[in-house]
């Protein structure tokens, strides 16, 4: 699992990078590309879970959720501890999406893994 939290976060800084030099470069507002930025969360998800599952070789959909849980525990954690916010009724939706999304990048990890290596 630590991989894949790994491959989240390292989306998530190289997608925070370009998209910061976009909005500082360019005439594009923040409210423009939040279905991108929404769609990249859910593309790092995916690959994160993916990753997980990949290296668990079973169980995906459990490796794949908790990559998604511990991923949501931390942004939590962050939110909270450094900004002293809870998450909102939206921010639960988004992040229940994203644990499920997690949870099917870890089943396709798991089934494409064992179909290559038998």
């Amino acid at each position: 699992m630590l991989y894949g939290i790994i491959v989240i976060f390292a989306i998530a800084i190289a997608g925070s990078l370009i998209f910061s030099l976009l909005l500082r470069f360019t005439s594009l507002q923040e409210s423009s590309l939040q279905y991108i930025i929404t769609a990249v969360s859910f593309v790092s998800l995916f690959a994160g879970g993916f990753i997980s599952g990949g290296k668990g070789k079973q169980k995906g959909w459990l490796l794949g959720g908790l990559t998604g849980l511990i991923y949501s525990v931390i942004i939590f954690l962050f939110q909270y501890l450094g900004h002293d916010n809870l998450f909102s009724m939206e921010q639960m939706i988004y992040h229940t999406c994203f644990m499920l999304t997690a949870m099917m990048g870890g089943i396709l990890g798991v089934n494409l893994n064992s179909k290559r290596t038998a």
